[in-house]
């Protein structure tokens, strides 16, 4: 079953915001849709915005596509944007020991499109390797909520602490700076 939450945090207290799309993940030929070998979409858990770093980016949903060692995964992020002085400016895909798998750039604030999705891959993973997706926020860094899963068993939001890989904020890719 595919579930989608949107939880929106204001002012100390969470929100829901919309509940929907109780589905199977596995299209039917009369939808029309594209065959792919896999289609993943989180979470069946809500999402709980970070408490932990003020300002920080949540990852809300991940959705995953494609085929074995070049999956094309979508990822919502609701992020506090000001402009290019507060925004969220990448996000990424980390293995369980902090290995960075793979990171996407996001070139400009998103003041005005919240929460917004963006795509990236490939990302060569195994199906069933468990990996993290978070993202990072200029200039607070980590600390929002992430999601935790595989391609084969989908993502649900996780805990995960400030120390899990705090180095990668200073591995490349790195963004060259904020278009707007």
């Amino acid at each position: 079953m595919r579930w989608k939450a949107k939880i929106w945090f204001f002012g100390g207290m969470l929100g829901l915001f919309s509940l929907y799309g109780c589905s199977s993940v596995t299209p039917t030929s009369e939808q029309n849709i594209p065959s792919v070998e896999a289609t993943v979409t989180s979470s069946e858990t809500p999402i709980v915005t970070s408490t932990i770093v003020p300002n920080a980016a949540d990852v809300i949903s991940v959705d995953v596509r494609g085929e074995e060692g070049a999956y094309q995964f979508s990822v919502e992020i609701s992020s506090p944007d000001e402009g290019c002085n507060q925004y969220a400016d990448w996000w990424e895909v980390v293995d369980e020991e902090g290995e960075l798998i793979y990171r996407r750039i996001l070139l400009h604030s998103h003041v005005g499109e919240q929460p917004f999705t963006r795509s990236g891959g490939p990302v060569q993973i195994e199906p069933d390797a468990v990996v993290w997706v978070r993202a990072h926020m200029h200039p607070t860094g980590y600390g929002g909520a992430a999601m935790k899963g595989s391609v084969t068993e989908g993502f649900v939001g996780a805990e995960l602490g400030l120390d899990f890989a705090p180095e990668l904020a200073e591995s490349p890719p790195l963004p060259g700076g904020c278009d707007f």
